[in-house]
């Protein structure tokens, strides 16, 4: 075999020997317990506008100000009497595995840092200055380069989040076993050495069917070497709750299915657990028919604006999180006759006000029935009718203002009745005839 080796000019390497009685055996170490362990690679994977980044990001922000994440807690951990998943506190939340905020990093080569990543951490409460980033600018980063070990090392940061899963295999080939394989034995090795929990965040394929260690991007070993995988889909009961399944655990029994909230006002929020398998996310998960995408959207507007006008900007944003095409939203926000104004260098989105138009006479001595219809005034032998604007119907467009006509009896001509648009130092537009940042004539 030797004399082979020489020949064929390849040099055995030295043959190494472990017995296992003389390995330490060590215990895990848990970021968030059971879901992310320290020192090994985690993905959290969903079909896009699931929220996945927002999950990793709020976990990300969690860590930078030492916040609890969601556990499964027991009784001898300090759960009531009852052996319900509940504290002494009356939450199921526990502190993470360290006592004081950490560092981490975050690497997206898919959303912009100033557009995208920093304001959702923002929203989040993240703390920035605990948060980093390699600048690859000049040299493209891949799993494979040194970088990533070294700004773990010189940051001591707890946790890497690289965001999408494909975007770093350098030249590697993502859907081969033999280019997989490889480069995450190295990642997983630089996990292990530096004690680090990584992230990666993958997107699943276009197949609806089969199962979900199938669906992801790129080849299956993707998802054979995360010790830990989380697969993010949306309830069927309300669109702004999403569910996370612990569908793979090597480390410790998977832990409950939790759920957390997008709300488009209050933003993200953990929602508490719930027996949701794996299948119910992605069967929830599939694209709705297009009528319920609109009837979805609609119901998205409504419930943004209930308060009052939002920057269009954080409307289209929210919708961007909640899987709403924009077409869609488009289309919904004409539906509901939803009125664009700007103030200032803001675009705001505000819905119409709804009621009806009624007269109120001014009559004195005649019938008391709240309108007058049936009363008499005593100097004429009749009521004069008095306009009161409670709603705006339809408007016509009058010089980038809304009025409405109504005629009157009282001297036999029509009076103009202002309306919001004259009353307030604002500019109202038709939907039709705005597109933002525009009129379009």
């Amino acid at each position: 075999m030797m004399a082979e080796n020489m020949k064929t000019g390849h040099e055995m390497p030295e043959l190494k020997i472990i017995r296992m009685s003389e390995i330490q055996s060590e215990a895990v170490d848990w970021l968030w317990e059971p879901y992310i362990p320290y020192g090994a690679i985690s993905l959290i994977q969903g079909d896009g506008g699931m929220g996945k980044t927002t999950l990793a990001l709020a976990i990300a922000a969690a860590i930078t100000k030492g916040e609890a994440l969601p556990v499964v807690l027991n009784v001898a951990e300090g759960c009531r009497d009852d052996g319900s998943n509940t504290n002494v506190f009356g939450s199921s939340y526990a502190a993470p595995n360290f006592s004081s905020p950490a560092n981490i990093i975050i690497q997206n080569g898919e959303d912009s840092l100033n557009r995208t990543i920093k304001p959702r951490l923002e929203k989040l409460g993240a703390d920035c200055d605990k948060i980093f980033c390699i600048d690859d600018g000049d040299v493209a980063l891949t799993y494979t380069d040194g970088r990533i070990e070294q700004i773990i090392l010189e940051t001591d940061a707890k946790l890497l989040v690289i965001d999408p899963v494909q975007a770093f295999w350098g030249k590697a080939n993502m859907n081969a076993a033999n280019g997989v394989r490889p480069v995450l034995k190295q990642l997983g090795a630089v996990a292990e050495r530096t004690g680090c929990a990584i992230i990666l965040v993958g997107h699943l394929n276009k197949n609806g069917r089969g199962k979900s260690s199938y669906r992801g991007l790129g080849s299956i070993d993707i998802f054979a070497a995360a010790r830990s995988v989380l697969t993010v889909g949306k309830a069927n009961t309300d669109s702004n709750i999403r569910i996370v399944v612990h569908n793979k655990s090597n480390l410790a029994p998977a832990g409950p299915s939790q759920t957390f909230g997008l709300d488009p006002i209050t933003g993200f929020y953990w929602a508490g657990e719930t027996d949701a398998s794996v299948d119910d996310v992605m069967n929830g998960s599939q694209r709705s028919k297009p009528e319920n995408k609109s009837a979805e959207a609609k119901s998205f507007i409504r419930n943004m604006l209930r308060n009052g006008p939002v920057p269009s900007a954080d409307i289209l944003d929210a919708a961007e999180e909640q899987g709403i095409a924009e077409k869609t939203l488009q289309r919904a926000k004409s539906d509901l006759g939803v009125y664009s104004r700007k103030t200032g260098d803001v675009w705001y989105w505000e819905l119409p006000i709804e009621g009806e138009y009624k007269e109120v006479f001014d009559c004195e001595g005649g019938s008391d029935d709240g309108y007058g219809q049936d009363s008499q005034h005593p100097q004429d032998g009749h009521c004069t009718p008095m306009p009161m604007l409670t709603t705006l119907p339809t408007p016509e467009y009058d010089n980038g203002h809304y009025s409405e006509r109504f005629q009157h009896s009282q001297d036999g001509h029509s009076v103009t009745t202002p309306t919001l648009a004259m009353l307030t130092d604002i500019t109202i537009l038709p939907y039709a005839n705005v597109i933002e940042g525009e009129v379009v004539s």
